[in-house]
């Protein structure tokens, strides 16, 4: 086990009344907890935590006036992963997959698995099943596109990074979970921060379903999955923006850090799980 602290800060300009959900706040599983944790508004809003999205993670909720505001979390979470042996994590055949896991396994909006069934027999063929073969789709990814930051926009699908060979996080994230679906083995975005990500900011990776438990995957390969905390999960990113709102307003400032300084100095190697 070791802590995690992690801060966000987002200021808006709002021109006319809005509401706003925030997914910022780390989320609470059997294997990562809370220990700390504080929001504040600036001015100060009535605002309210619901659970929602597929994942169940934890949103902020607010209405805000004409004017400009800003919203600043900080939080010390303690993660706990089990770690495995890769060797003995097998794909669950496909009539065995629990039923809250086969959503995972179909095309979403920005990884259009379905259109990579082909590329996945070509590419992989030879790779192993389970662990291995979702490993070497995270590494492939890692190795064969570049990470260059405004090559993609809210339309760039899993498709169109392919083509290009270019993205950030979650388009590395996008790719990986829809070579994975193709290959038949259920896998989600995660939405979160990483120990390392240069430069910082919320941070996208993946975990896929393996043996009936979610593995961490990072294809960028700028956290190790003990240094990721988990925020939320779906099906991809846009079941997990950090922000959304209706109304009329522009993001005037973002800024993220993490420090895992209290971590391990030599994370444990294995199959990691924080789900």
């Amino acid at each position: 086990m070791h802590s995690i602290d992690v801060r966000s800060e987002l200021a808006y300009r709002v021109d006319a009344p809005s509401s706003f959900h925030f997914s910022v706040m780390a989320d609470r599983t059997a294997r990562q907890t809370v220990r700390h944790e504080s929001v504040r508004v600036v001015p100060e809003l009535p605002h309210e935590t619901i659970d929602a999205g597929p994942g169940g993670h934890r949103l902020l909720r607010l209405k805000a006036p004409p004017g400009e505001f800003r919203l600043a979390y900080a939080a010390t979470v303690e993660v706990d992963p089990r770690v495995d042996d890769p060797a003995r994590l097998s794909q669950v055949p496909f009539g065995e997959l629990p039923s809250e896991v086969l959503g995972y396994l179909n095309p979403s909006r920005y990884c259009e698995s379905d259109r990579l069934f082909g590329f996945v027999g070509r590419q992989f063929a030879g790779s192993p099943g389970g662990y291995g073969r979702v490993k070497a789709i995270s590494d492939w990814v890692g190795k064969n596109l570049a990470y260059v930051a405004g090559t993609t926009d809210v339309s760039s699908g899993s498709a169109d990074v392919l083509l290009q060979r270019a993205g950030v996080c979650r388009d590395f994230a996008h790719v990986a979970i829809s070579l994975c679906r193709a290959s038949g083995v259920p896998a989600r975005y995660v939405s979160g921060y990483g120990v390392g990500v240069e430069p910082q900011d919320f941070h996208g990776f993946f975990e896929a379903f393996l043996d009936g438990d979610w593995y961490l995957f990072d294809p960028t390969g700028m956290a190790p999955a003990t240094g990721l905390v988990r925020i939320g999960t779906g099906r991809d990113a846009a079941d997990t923006p950090f922000a959304s709102f209706v109304g009329s307003a522009a993001l005037l400032r973002k800024q993220v850090s993490v420090d895992g300084s209290r971590g391990p100095a030599a994370p444990p190697t294995g199959a990691t799980s924080t789900a």
